[in-house]
């Protein structure tokens, strides 16, 4: 039996893509690239005042069915362009689902929602969905959760936020003072 389950294990291992070969694979043109360096700077000039637009930070908190996302997507861009003169919206488009308990751990490690748990698709998938709301035109938001996960989407994102189970990480903190862009911390557990 013990020969059984270590070749099996052996079957279900799988080598992830380096967040290189993925940003070569499903790459940020450089119009968007341009697009996310704004949304960056528009974010951070409302965040120091010098901009006195409403930033408001809205959508799932956990996507998980990418029709849906993207039907939000265009509907709150819609909605952007009707208000752009008095808020800013961020779409929040988190791939990560913190948990204290088990149950499924985000759309990045389990995109078929079949528990099993192919990683590696799951960040094909989250970086080409993400890639489709910048293409919309709004700028994206994710929760910043696993340390390994952050170098395969650090391009996309215009805003980052760090959970009310990290936000007294060291190692988050950390990761967060090198990102190009704002991040937002939660209040701790226990308030």
């Amino acid at each position: 039996m013990n020969a059984l389950n270590t070749a099996l294990h052996a079957q279900q291992e799988t080598t992830l893509v380096l967040p290189q070969q993925l940003k070569q694979q499903l790459p940020l043109i450089a119009p968007f690239a341009a697009q996310v360096a704004a949304q960056r700077q528009t974010i951070e000039n409302i965040l120091n005042g010098t901009d006195s637009r409403l930033l408001i930070v809205t959508g799932p908190c956990s996507i998980h069915d990418e029709a849906a996302v993207l039907e939000y997507a265009e509907k709150l861009q819609k909605l952007q362009q009707q208000v752009q003169d008095h808020i800013v919206f961020v779409m929040r488009a988190y791939i990560e689902k913190p948990r204290t308990t088990v149950g499924w751990k985000g759309f990045l490690y389990d995109p078929n929602l079949d528990g099993s748990n192919n990683m590696q698709l799951g960040l094909e998938k989250s970086r080409a969905l993400y890639l489709k709301i910048i293409a919309i035109g709004l700028p994206l938001a994710s929760e910043i959760l696993s340390p390994m996960a952050t170098a395969y989407f650090d391009d996309l994102l215009a805003w980052g936020a760090i959970g009310a189970r990290t936000s007294e990480s060291q190692i988050h903190r950390e990761i967060s003072s090198q990102m190009p862009f704002a991040v937002g911390f939660k209040n701790g557990t226990d308030g």
